[in-house]
């Protein structure tokens, strides 16, 4: 087996907001009823999480857990514990029909950070970035240019945006170039 390696082995740019690849995300696709107590009962005893409601993450030290779908959770891990935690989740939910993949390799994670990275995503993203309509712990499926992508903020001025590993240089390219200096369109300043 490879080495796991990152699709842009950490580029990062400092704009008036930075752009940086993310260190390696361990990342679970998990499908199933979401409301079924099954699985209720495996995210808190694996992860220690409850499931989120809709457009939320919730986090604790060590994980995460991101509402995708009606019937999806993304979940985050240490990568090099991924592989463990799927086994311990498909024990957990027993015969619940569900589907539980490891798509750690799959995706490109990038972080913002700054106080316009609100502007940068709705340079980008056809989502309504303003403040009082998307607050930290939120997610939102979307488009950032062609790519189709999640993002979600951590707080007022981090985010975190997820997106297919093929179309890694892409979002990185058009994430820098909204985040060039001289570029600023000042809204909500």
């Amino acid at each position: 087996m490879s080495d796991p390696v990152l699709a842009l082995d950490g580029a990062a740019y400092e704009g008036y907001v930075s752009v940086a690849e993310a260190p390696l995300h361990g990342m679970i696709t998990l499908r199933s009823d979401l409301s079924a107590e099954k699985l209720k009962t495996a995210l808190k005893s694996v992860l220690g999480l409850a499931v989120p409601r809709p457009r939320a993450v919730l986090e604790n030290e060590e994980h995460s857990a991101a509402w995708m779908a009606p019937d999806e959770l993304l979940l985050f891990v240490p990568y090099e514990m991924v592989e463990g935690v799927v086994v311990q989740l498909l024990e957990g939910l027993g015969h619940v029909h569900s589907l539980v993949v490891n798509v750690s390799d799959a995706q490109a994670v990038f972080t913002l950070q700054g106080g316009a990275l609100r502007e940068v995503i709705a340079k980008l993203a056809p989502v309504d970035s303003a403040p009082g309509q998307i607050e930290p712990g939120e997610l939102r499926r979307t488009r950032f240019g062609q790519c189709a992508a999640a993002f979600w903020l951590l707080s007022d001025d981090a985010a975190k945006i997820i997106c297919f590993r093929s179309v890694a240089r892409y979002m990185f390219d058009q994430l820098k170039a909204a985040a060039t200096p001289g570029h600023e369109v000042g809204i909500w300043s």
